[in-house]
């Protein structure tokens, strides 16, 4: 007996590594221990552990949330050419591992090598493996590059080689369950290490909810959801690397998968979280809820198609995840930045105590959220740098608008006349404005000749825009009266120089026009009929944002409902906001200026609207017509009177113009639709023919505030 247990060699201990994306070693550790890893030590991209038999491997292979490989390391040396790979390699028995009629594939990573040429280097192991097959039975194992049966890894730093067998075959983040992505989809690895650092974990409350806002294909919600219901993610794999090898235990595989679906139906029986996604996008909607099918998870997971303007709390408590849009392009990157601030506003005011887990590969502008970050974790996105960001919402409540409080010192001040005038004026509009929360609006406009200047109140923020004097008004004169004018709109709305904002408008048209009108500056935020506008008090002739068409933008809010909408010389998009917020289904918002439809952009964004339902396009409103052939349930159509086209040749003149312009919009109007026809023009007069064929109605009363003292000129039509 003594004999005999001396002869018996003991066991070598399996060397295996579990390969990951970066940043993802330390809970990946953490995951290998609490499967039995005894050890595991941490290299960049790796968790390398020791282990007395395959139970460990096969248990990494079918649990493991984070791992993108599990590798069974066959032998380690020196190579610092091609000829000591191909001896080394030579030197392994390749038939324990697998037959001549078994496909391989040998796959080469290099880290700062002596050997320079990861192909050629796995050409070297090919032919030690080939030509030892062929020497032993006379024939070879063919490569199959696409499907292999078994996989061989060979790893270089340096002049060290490590030769591996991969046991995954597939990297691991390939489940089984996504058949389709959105535009940048998450490995299903990287999403299960997202909401894993958010906080998901099995014994999350029933009572609570998990919710991603712009869930695209649902992968975030469906790794959540594979770990709340203690779910091994490899169960729906149909293969795996080791089921090729030569030394695969096919009876302690099957008990590990049985023992798997034995935990899943424990948890299944238990009560569940709320698991909710929204997307903007039907078709990624559609998407999301065939992968949750696939998973399993039809009962599981609720998808819909919403906006992220809707966004609300489902329950009191619960964990925001989302993966942010980024913006690959310069002008998405200035959409996202004002999403980020709408999604962080949502969340600050609309789920105090919830958890947000919020990725994004844009962490420069995670600030734009406006939340105290409370962990901030460095993963990656394929090479994309990235952060996971997590936080508590703080709650609070919606900013208090601001009140303007009046001076009462005329007495003292130059330009009495013109003080007394403002004081007057303010003394009616701002109780008017308070009561209508109202806060962007006029409060003098040339009342005095002598003082040929408009004021517009922009929340905290006053707009002054001196008139260009007439020839018959000595320069030295009209600079005197407008420096006495800036002295009383300072003192008498006791606004700080920061936030006093000082333009001179000159009558420009064409091209001059256009370019007054592409200049970028600060933007401000503003609010108006619940929604939230950027204006520009700096660069451009108008902020943005036009006070006197309040009313226009409230009654197409009204209009909007259920309507597909389209705002024709849409300047920065504010009527788009406004339809978007009334309902409208989806918008069209067509624009002479990229510059201005990019404010567009960010103003949708702002309010929390955005995807393939709200649309852009640079072109001019008449050229863009032709080539339409989209009905909409409600137009707007708010032209320059005089613009140069943007193929520089052509000057439309909307006196003249009008008629074919409307005629054409009515042509892409349906049958039961509205459009809404404003119009800037001083003498202007509709062409007497549109209303013979269309029912035309005078709503420029209608719509005209009580801040201007010109009447609105604007139409309403309607086919007949």
């Amino acid at each position: 007996m003594t004999r005999l247990r001396s002869r018996r060699k003991k066991k070598e201990p399996l060397h295996l590594v579990a390969t990951c994306g970066a940043g993802l070693e330390n809970i990946l550790k953490q995951e290998i221990i609490s499967l039995g890893g005894v050890e595991p030590r941490t290299t960049p991209g790796a968790v390398s552990w020791q282990a007395s038999n395959l139970q460990s491997a096969y248990k990494a292979c079918l649990w493991s949330r984070f791992a993108s490989r599990i590798l069974l390391q066959l032998a380690q040396f020196e190579a610092a050419d091609p000829e000591a790979l191909y001896e080394q390699a030579s030197k392994i028995d390749w038939s324990l591992h697998f037959s001549n009629r078994t496909t391989f594939a040998v796959y080469c990573t290099l880290v700062k090598a002596e050997l320079s040429h990861s192909h050629y280097a796995s050409l070297k192991i090919k032919d030690a493996i080939v030509d030892q097959f062929r020497k032993r039975t006379g024939k070879r194992p063919n490569v199959d590059a696409h499907k292999p049966g078994i996989r061989i890894n060979l790893h270089v730093e340096g002049t060290s080689a490590t030769l591996a067998l991969d046991l995954s075959g597939d990297s691991l983040h390939r489940r089984g369950y996504r058949t389709g992505s959105g535009e940048a989809p998450l490995k299903e690895t990287l999403a299960a290490a997202i909401v894993h650092l958010a906080g998901v974990r099995p014994d999350m409350p029933a009572e609570s909810c998990l919710l991603d806002p712009m869930c695209g294909s649902g992968t975030l919600l469906i790794e959540a959801a594979l770990i709340l219901g203690d779910s091994a993610p490899g169960l729906l794999r149909k293969n795996f690397g080791f089921m090729y090898w030569h030394r695969h235990n096919k009876k302690l595989w099957d008990k590990l998968v049985a023992d798997a679906l034995e935990r899943e139906d424990r948890q299944m029986d238990r009560p569940w979280p709320t698991i909710i996604g929204y997307d903007a996008d039907p078709k990624v909607v559609a998407i999301a809820r065939k992968n949750i099918i696939n998973a399993g998870l039809k009962d599981r997971i609720i998808i819909k198609q919403r906006q992220l303007a809707r966004l609300k709390p489902p329950m009191a408590q619960g964990i925001l995840v989302t993966n942010a849009p980024f913006g690959e392009r310069l002008s998405e990157k200035e959409s996202v930045k004002y999403l980020y601030r709408c999604l962080g506003r949502i969340f600050r005011l609309q789920f105090p105590g919830w958890q947000l887990g919020f990725f994004t590969a844009n962490p420069d502008l995670a600030d734009m959220l406006g939340v105290p970050w409370q962990q901030r974790h460095r993963l990656y996105n394929g090479p994309i740098k990235c952060r996971l960001l997590t936080a508590v919402s703080p709650g609070g409540t919606e900013e208090e608008p601001h009140v303007r409080q009046l001076e009462d010192n005329c007495a003292e001040l130059p330009a009495r006349d013109f003080c007394n005038r403002v004081r007057k004026n303010c003394q009616s509009l701002l109780p008017w404005a308070r009561e209508n929360r109202i806060s962007c609006f006029r409060i003098y406009d040339a009342d005095i000749p002598e003082y040929n200047l408009a004021i517009d109140l922009y929340e905290q923020w006053v707009h002054v825009q001196e008139y260009a004097a007439p020839d018959t008004i000595n320069p030295d004169t009209a600079k005197e009266r407008f420096n006495h004018a800036l002295h009383v709109i300072r003192s008498l709305l006791t606004v700080p120089h920061s936030n006093l904002f000082i333009k001179t408008r000159n009558r420009q048209r064409g091209k001059q026009q256009q370019r007054k009108n592409t200049g970028s500056g600060k933007l401000y935020e503003v609010h108006e009929g619940g929604g939230r506008f950027l204006v520009s008090f700096t660069d451009e002739r108008s902020t943005g944002l036009f006070p006197d068409q309040r009313k226009i933008r409230t009654l197409l809010g009204s209009l909007a409902s259920g309507r597909t909408f389209l705002n024709l010389y849409a300047h920065t998009g504010s009527a788009t906001v406004s339809a978007a917020g009334g309902g409208a289904v989806s918008t069209m918002t067509v624009g002479l200026s990229e510059k201005n439809l990019g404010r567009a952009r960010a103003n949708l964004s702002l309010n929390g609207y955005g995807g393939p339902l709200h649309r852009f396009q640079a072109g001019d409103g008449m050229q863009w017509l032709r080539s339409c052939r989209e009905r909409y349930g409600l137009i707007f159509v708010h032209p320059p009177t005089v613009y140069t086209a943007l193929d520089g040749r052509t000057t439309v003149d909307l006196r003249h113009d009008h008629a074919p312009l409307l005629q054409q919009a009515m042509d892409r109007l349906s049958r039961d639709g509205i459009l809404i026809f404003a119009c800037t023009a001083k003498k202007f007069r509709l062409d007497p023919e549109l209303e013979l064929q269309f029912k035309v109605t005078d709503i420029g009363v209608q719509v005209t505030t009580r801040d201007f003292r010109r009447s609105q000129q604007c139409w309403q039509f309607r086919h007949k």
